[in-house]
């Protein structure tokens, strides 16, 4: 993997910002290996990413952020910049079905995914035996309507403990409380079997099948209070007739879902996504 800093802004827009951001890092000889864009007319908000490979700059990384404050302050931009070899740490939470999960482990134990998955937290015990096969961390943690609040308590002492970063919802099939919402606000993703915003909440292949839809899909996005409403970080679908069952729309919607949440995920832990308001701009 090269190494690189990735610059990502967002500002309102105006002239000049693409032109002083390329002249600074020119400046230090910068060598830019990706720049994406896009600007945003009804709001007039500006998005960039810019890659810079690390080697080529004729300063550090320190050094690079004071510099960088005052076109930052000229600009009102919102920004980060972030070392591409520093792995996020990433928790995930299961429940019983295992596709979803196990496409992310797969992915991440191939080199497909970059990061560090340092623990598993599921509700059933049925997953441990492939998680510790990883040798990733499990951590089994029962929920039911009497032990809720105990049991999100043990959740986010559990996610915290491991410093995560990131956390998945790899068809967690439990509602996140606020106060981990917010923690871990653009933080926190999820995978939702249905093509979002319809079919909500539970058995939506079910609903699905009982509309008599023609494409069923998954959407991945950020996890926010309300259910199923967070930002969208990606979506797909697929094409389904009168002669496929809820169970043949279940079967083929897994593959969708496996896909749409591991490129969410990676659009996620390259820095490519930003939010704004309860929408995404992807810069890809």
């Amino acid at each position: 993997m090269e190494h690189t800093y990735r610059l990502v802004i967002n500002c309102p827009d105006k002239v000049g910002i693409v032109a002083n951001v390329s002249r600074f890092i020119s400046e230090y000889q910068g060598w830019l290996t990706e720049a994406s864009y896009h600007s945003d007319q009804e709001n007039s908000w500006f998005f960039m990413r810019n890659e810079i490979k690390a080697d080529s700059l004729s300063i550090g990384l320190r050094e690079f952020k004071q510099a960088f404050k005052p076109i930052a302050e000229k600009y009102n931009m919102s920004w980060a910049i972030y070392d591409s070899t520093v792995r996020k740490r990433v928790v995930i939470l299961a429940s019983h079905a295992s596709h979803c999960l196990m496409d992310i482990l797969h992915r991440w134990h191939s080199e497909d995914l970059y990061c560090d998955i340092v623990g598993v937290i599921a509700n059933h015990e049925n997953l441990r035996s492939m998680v510790e096969w990883y040798d990733i961390p499990f951590h089994y943690v029962p929920v039911n309507k009497e032990n809720k609040a105990e049991a999100n308590q043990i959740i986010l002492e559990t996610i915290q403990k491991n410093q995560a970063d990131t956390v998945v919802l790899a068809r967690y099939m439990q509602i996140i409380p606020s106060d981990i919402c917010d923690a871990y606000k653009d933080r926190m993703i999820n995978i939702h079997h249905s093509f979002l915003p319809s079919f909500v909440g539970a058995n939506p292949y079910k609903k699905a099948f009982d509309r008599g839809v023609k494409l069923i899909g998954a959407t991945c996005h950020y996890v926010t209070e309300k259910l199923d409403e967070g930002p969208i970080i990606d979506q797909d679908v697929l094409r389904v007739s009168h002669r496929c069952s809820k169970d043949d729309m279940a079967r083929q919607g897994k593959d969708v879902e496996k896909m749409v949440l591991a490129r969410g995920l990676r659009y996620h832990l390259e820095d490519r996504v930003m939010v704004y308001g309860n929408k995404t701009v992807i810069l890809d």
